[in-house]
C-alpha cells in the first residue's frame, strides 16, 4: 500500500484534516462577520482540544493494538 493511500485511510489524518476545515471556516466567518468575532474565537478554542484528545486516543490505542499483535 503506498504512502498516501494509507495516509488517506488513516483515522487521525482525516481527524486532523476535519479539525483543520473547520477552524479554516470559523477564523473566516469570523473575519468577515465581524459581530460574530468573539463567538468563533470561543468555537475555534472549544474544539481544538477535542480533535487533539481524539487524535491522542486513537494514537495510544492503535499502539496498543500493535503491542498486542504477534510479530
Amino acid at each position: 500500500m503506498s504512502p498516501l493511500a494509507s495516509l488517506r485511510k488513516s483515522r487521525k489524518f482525516l481527524i486532523l484534516v476535519l479539525d483543520t476545515v473547520i477552524s479554516l471556516a470559523l477564523f473566516f466567518v469570523g473575519k468577515y462577520a465581524m459581530n460574530a468575532i468573539e463567538d468563533v474565537k470561543f468555537l475555534i478554542l472549544a474544539l481544538q482540544p477535542v480533535a487533539v484528545a481524539i487524535i491522542y486516543s486513537i494514537a495510544v490505542e492503535d499502539a496498543a493494538e500493535k503491542a498486542r499483535a504477534p510479530a
